[in-house]
């Protein structure tokens, strides 16, 4: 669904006490000294040919090294047998794109044209597998390249979709075997498995080719791409995001196809620094031998850099086709230098306390006089950087759209300063004048006017989180009563006004939320439905909307293994001990017991006893069983997880595709409007962290699943034909006004149930569709191509302007990369690079919802609470398998 990225994980090695001067630790990172540039000695990976019949060719890489020849000695056994498929089929259905071709005088011997390739890929995409976009289908051709199967015939470029000759292996070494009848049925039995792992190949293709290219030639695209490869590298995460960027333009990619070979020699000069990215190392040390394997994600050389020094190690390969991110002496030392040529130390007791950039701008400084640079904050201890917000963002704000420190705080303050600190430190602010008497009153006042400033943008920014937290709450009372104590002595009389309308805000929202009750249910097909209200009160609109909350209550099934079960009523911020202790002493169980989630595909997940929101964040169809730990093998799904076994298709018929369409992006739009902020902040980084619920978002993302299987689901149920074409018209059509409403999470969902392989395959369905709605899905399939960190649908969506449900799974990844690429602390201090990054996702949902929906009810007389119903309970099967199986059953695999 989303653009696959590289899984890296830190590995522990042994003896590392003698890697000290080989893995540098963070506090020696300083500006490098350095020498004129050398090569290390290393093989090369292959000779370079001098003539292009096609246009200029690609340059050389700064070792000399071309990127044009392969990464490898000898193709894979799986890469060889996918080039075998490939040829194999254009041979048999496109013969005469592989032929003698003539440019410029000279006759190049069987080749294709790489525009044709992509043209061939994408066909058979379109019958197989969905291939999203033509740069999807380049990057399938490289994974190839790279490997050797196929070649320019100069050697002189990379793939690329243009009118440049490509050549097969087989071709190449003059193996000029015609295909038979078994060949072909052969090929075309392995090409949808070959076409699937070239898919998830094409990512990794596409990186290393962009990092091959000299720096010179790289894009801005290409940065992007290889900015956003960088963030979880665990190695990088100690760097700020802004060495990342630079480091982008500079890494170069190194491979070394045999085991065995030496990077360096124990004693050699140091000129650069490994990550990394596929295979492992051995260090050997003079004397010892071998002292330890690195392994994917870490890194070694870097220390001799930094500090001058001979390597303390020799490192060698380990194994075959090794891959690295190399950086030079001279790039990482100016890299350096430049960011800490713009650093700005505030330093208290000899430590630094707070760490500024100097950026250059054109405007106003915050004291109104004219300034060519800004300074933005990049670390500091959290109780500084209050201190520097209030004294440089409160009472002297401008319209800097892009100083965003005070916005980013309060969005992500509960990483770093739970409110159970910043209330005090607050307090201690505003009683600024009792910790230091001598100061000026107009000073004291200032210092009393921005902490209240201060509270009245966090209770604006932070809403229902603010006013629900109950130091919070403690903490109002007590400013509210020196307040007013201070308005006499200091005359705050506005202020006093600001605080008294912030605890009147409060108590409406108490009111508000207190007149509803608050009991949820998990239904009979998984949703989470709201207890003890009628349909007609479920309509009414309220400023606070009915949100789950962790007081809530949830009444839920546990299940045992025998299929026997008990409800159980809990708090929605119960842990998973409390439920599992509640359900044992209902059904009589003992001791050793395990609360498990079984899924339809009989997947079993064990809870953590201190997990919370688990009703709330089960798969679409999973179950929660109770059993003795030493049985949960035992535990299979019940025959209802299976799903339905007849389609509503009859049902969808009779309906219109716009109020289809229009309900469910009511009903979406109430489920994001509930998703607080700080939801996210506790999926990425753990809720057990903060033992806080994410029920809202649990539900909303449960949403997009649901809608996902919906759809593969009433495809694979419908036996006819005919009406099949027709349910495949109507997700289409519903897609398309999902999209006008600019509810792209359905729109999303839908068009990536379409293009599930149980649903793609169906050719004599795809067959009779109607050219013009074949082209408008094609267009949908471009637009959600996850390919350049899904840029169509970013750039799409920068166009939209509020109210936009957005593809929430694309701004969980966004997160989730900020959180693992970057670390929270460096050297002591807040990483708040890493804090704004985050705050940039959640400004993008706050920036969806900034406007309210209004949308016109679809003309009609149908009945809106029928459709209401039908799309709040969707009976879906979520088991891939048996889609599959199901899809097979309806349109048999063809046979030659």
């Amino acid at each position: 669904m989303l653009k696959s990225c590289r899984k890296f994980a830190r590995k522990k090695f042994r003896n590392r006490h003698l890697m000290e001067d080989i893995v540098s630790p963070i506090s020696t990172l300083r500006t490098l000294t350095g020498l004129p540039l050398q090569e290390d000695c290393r093989t090369s990976n292959g000779n370079v040919r001098s003539f292009s019949p096609l246009g200029k060719k690609d340059s050389l890489t700064p070792d000399g090294l071309n990127p044009a020849l392969p990464i490898t000695q000898e193709p894979s056994t799986a890469l060889s047998r996918a080039g075998w498929v490939l040829r194999t089929l254009i041979l048999c259905q496109s013969s005469h794109l592989i032929r003698d071709r003539k440019f410029h005088a000279r006759t190049f011997r069987k080749c294709l044209v790489g525009s044709e390739m992509v043209d061939w890929l994408m066909h058979q995409g379109a019958i197989y597998v969905r291939i999203h976009s033509r740069s999807q289908a380049v990057g399938m051709w490289q994974a190839l390249m790279e490997e050797g199967v196929i070649s320019h015939v100069t050697n002189e470029h990379q793939f690329k979709d243009k009118f440049l000759f490509y050549r097969f292996r087989e071709d190449q070494q003059e193996v000029c075997t015609s295909p038979t009848s078994d060949d072909k049925h052969q090929a075309e039995k392995e090409l949808p498995d070959v076409l699937g792992d070239l898919l998830r190949l094409a990512p990794d293709a596409v990186f290393r080719m962009i990092l091959r290219k000299p720096s010179n030639e790289r894009t801005d695209e290409d940065l992007e791409i290889i900015y956003e490869e960088l963030l979880p590298i665990k190695a990088l995460s100690h760097l700020s995001s802004s060495v990342k960027r630079e480091l982008a333009g500079v890494l170069v990619f190194e491979s070394h196809p045999k085991a065995g070979t030496v990077l360096f020699n124990q004693g050699d000069e140091g000129k650069s620094w490994f990550i990394i990215l596929k295979g492992s190392v051995n260090v050997v040390i003079y004397g010892k031998g071998v002292v330890c394997s690195l392994h994917e994600n870490d890194d070694f050389g870097k220390l001799a850099l930094v500090n001058d020094a001979p390597r303390a190690a020799t490192i060698i390969t380990r194994e075959n086709n090794c891959h690295f991110l190399r950086v030079d002496k001279d790039d990482f030392n100016n890299i350096i230098r430049d960011v800490e040529a713009n650093t700005v130390r505030l330093k208290e007791h000899g430590q630094d306390v707070l760490l500024l950039q100097k950026i250059p701008t054109d405007g106003r400084a915050v004291d109104g006089t004219h300034s060519h640079y800004k300074y933005m904050v990049m670390a500091g201890t959290p109780q500084k950087m209050l201190e520097h917000l209030l004294e440089t963002r409160i009472d002297q704000r401008n319209d800097d759209t892009t100083d965003t420190f005070l916005e980013d705080f309060l969005l992500t303050h509960v990483i770093f300063m739970p409110s159970h600190q910043l209330c005090p430190e607050l307090m201690r602010h505003y009683r600024i004048d009792a910790t230091n008497c001598r100061q000026e009153t107009e000073f004291i006042v200032a210092n009393k006017k921005r902490v209240l400033q201060f509270v009245q943008i966090w209770a604006t920014i932070i809403r229902s989180a603010f006013f629900e937290d109950e130091c919070i709450a403690a903490f109002l009372q007590e400013l509210h009563e020196a307040v007013v104590e201070d308005c006499k002595k200091y005359g705050l009389h506005e202020e006093l006004s600001i605080i008294s309308r912030i605890l009147e805000t409060k108590q409406k929202y108490e009111k508000e939320i207190a007149g509803v009750p608050y009991r949820w249910k998990v239904g009979p097909y998984g949703q989470i439905r709201l207890l003890s209200v009628s349909e007609s009160q479920e309509e009414e609109r309220t400023e606070f909307r009915r949100c789950i909350k962790s007081t809530d209550e949830v009444v839920f099934r546990v299940y045992c293994a025998d299929h026997t079960y008990t409800t159980i009523k809990t708090p929605v911020g119960a842990t998973a001990e409390v439920i599992k202790r509640s359900a044992a002493e209902k059904l009589g169980f003992k001791d050793d017991l395990l609360l498990v989630e079984v899924k339809s595909t009989a997947e079993r997940v064990i809870f953590k006893d201190s997990e919370v929101s688990v009703p709330t964040g089960l798969s679409v169809n999973g179950r929660i069983f109770l059993t003795p730990a030493d049985e949960v093998d035992l535990l299979t799904p019940l025959p209802e997880q299976d799903g339905p076994c007849d389609g509503t298709g009859v049902i969808l018929e009779t309906l219109n595709s716009l109020d289809i369409a229009y309900n469910m992006t009511i009903y979406e739009w109430d489920l994001f409007s509930c998703v607080h902020e700080y939801e996210l902040i506790y999926q990425v980084f753990g809720r057990h962290q903060f033992r806080k619920i994410m029920s809202n978002l649990d539900v909303f993302l449960r949403r997009f699943n649901e809608i996902q299987h919906w759809v593969v689901t009433e495809m694979v149920l419908c036996n006819n034909l005919s009406r099949r074409v027709a349910l495949l018209r109507k997700f289409i059509k519903i897609a398309a006004h999902c999209r006008e409403y600019q509810n792209m999470n359905s729109f999303f969902a839908i068009v990536l149930g379409l293009s599930n392989i149980a649903v793609s395959r169906m050719s004599q369905t795809w067959e009779k569709l109607p050219s013009k709605l074949k082209r408008t899905f094609a267009d949908f399939e471009a637009l959600i191509d996850p390919s350049r960190n899904h840029r169509r649908y970013r750039l799409t969506v920068a166009k939209m302007v509020p109210p936009i449900i957005p593809f929430m799974p694309l701004l969980l990844k966004d997160m989730t990369f900020s959180h693992e690429g970057n670390k929270t602390y460096m050297e002591g201090l807040l990483n708040f690079e890493k804090m704004h990054m985050i705050a940039q996702t959640l400004r993008t949902i706050r920036h969806c919802r900034s406007q309210p929906l209004v949308l016109d009810q679809p003309p009609g007389n149908k009945c809106q609470q029928d459709i209401r119903n039908y799309i709040r309970n969707l009976r879906i099967i979520d088991n891939q398998k048996r889609l599959t199986q199901l899809s097979d059953v309806l349109e048999p695999r063809r046979t030659t």
